[in-house]
């Protein structure tokens, strides 16, 4: 981390000087199109966004950073940025683009990473293990959060990433949480914590449990957090356990959807109950529901899909680079452990839930 800062502070002069001056000049402006005059100024935070991910993609190539997505590298770049050095005043408006329109966009196209015959391979019984898995753990967690005297919109956050799919549910999440964004910095945090930890360890302890290809594959693609951290976890047992991981792990992803809209109802309820303002209703989630089951009907040329992923990634970075930039350290310290409790119990209790699922029932 050290040597991250000292690189950043190197590079950083460079990159505010271009930052903070005006994205067109003056007698400039007049020539640019409408939309382009229209938006200048988000302009200097995405580009602030882009080098940050671009710097984390580039991290990510250095030995034994490779089992780390961009997406978590991108989150702790920023926040080493942001800390270290500092944002510039005329890159807030680019920054909260960056959190809220692509993400949710890169979202939308994660959709395409899904179809319905892909959730149907494996069987009735993989996925109730996963629904079974995914709302026991969402529940226990709101549960012992209350119990432990987490913040709610904290608890939300840690249970959707720790019980659906990493990162991009806590952000798809915080749509409707409204948490801050040291909130959604700690939520990944933790995410990226337990989720390497699992990635490493089951490996190691699945041939305590006799599990074979096939039931392996379930127990880490029902439980671990990321899908990246499913893929190396999986295939360390075999090609049929990586195949079954990662097919597990996207019927999880497709959870995705009716989770948030869910909450979105529950939230929108309460607050009209209660007199207040309703939480905006998350509409790019029907539209990830919309895209899967396109993508379930028409056949995608498989290079076409290969290139929405890899825009889906980038655009998912440079929103959690974002998420990042607007996170101040010292407010995550504030948050003390118990949060960290609560994200270590939800890992133990996934991990645990999901395996005795699998051994019994599949």
């Amino acid at each position: 981390m050290a040597f991250l800062s000292c690189h950043l502070r190197r590079n950083a002069l460079s990159v505010i000087s271009f930052l903070a001056g005006n994205s067109v000049l003056p007698d400039e402006s007049a020539r640019q199109p409408g939309f382009l005059r229209r938006h200048a100024g988000i302009w200097p935070g995405i580009v602030l966004a882009a080098i940050i991910a671009a710097a984390a993609i580039s991290i990510r190539e250095l030995p034994g950073l490779g089992i780390f997505s961009p997406m978590i590298l991108a989150v702790i770049v920023g926040i080493v940025f942001s800390n270290s050095v500092g944002t510039p005043a005329n890159t807030a408006a680019g920054i909260a683009f960056c959190q809220r329109s692509l993400l949710r966009f890169a979202i939308i196209l994660l959709g395409f990473q899904l179809t319905a015959a892909q959730l149907v391979s494996i069987g009735p019984a993989g996925i109730g293990i996963a629904v079974a898995s995914l709302v026991a753990t969402f529940c226990f967690t709101l549960g012992l959060g209350r119990l432990l005297g987490v913040d709610r919109k904290l608890t939300e956050l840690i249970a959707a990433g720790t019980s659906i799919c990493g990162a991009s549910a806590i952000v798809a999440t915080n749509t409707v949480t409204q948490g801050r964004d040291e909130d959604v910095a700690y939520a990944v945090a933790c995410i990226t914590a337990f989720g390497t930890v699992a990635m490493l360890g089951y490996p190691l302890v699945a041939p305590l449990f006799g599990l074979d290809q096939h039931h392996y594959g379930l127990w880490a693609g029902t439980s671990i957090h990321e899908v990246a951290q499913v893929i190396g976890a999986a295939f360390q047992g075999g090609p049929q356990a990586g195949e079954i991981g990662t097919v597990a792990k996207l019927a999880r992803v497709a959870m995705l959807a009716p989770m948030v809209i869910g909450l979105g109802l529950l939230a929108r309820r309460g607050s009209a109950g209660a007199g207040g303002a309703r939480p905006p209703m998350p509409w790019f989630v029907v539209a990830f529901v919309a895209v899967v089951a396109f993508n379930s009907v028409v056949e995608v040329p498989a290079e076409v899909e290969s290139s929405i992923a890899l825009v889906a990634t980038a655009l998912l970075t440079m929103g959690l680079a974002a998420m990042g930039l607007q996170t101040d350290i010292r407010n995550i310290r504030l948050r003390g452990l118990r949060p960290l409790l609560l994200a270590l119990s939800a890992f133990v209790f996934i991990a645990g839930f999901s395996l005795a699922l699998v051994t019994l029932v599949a």
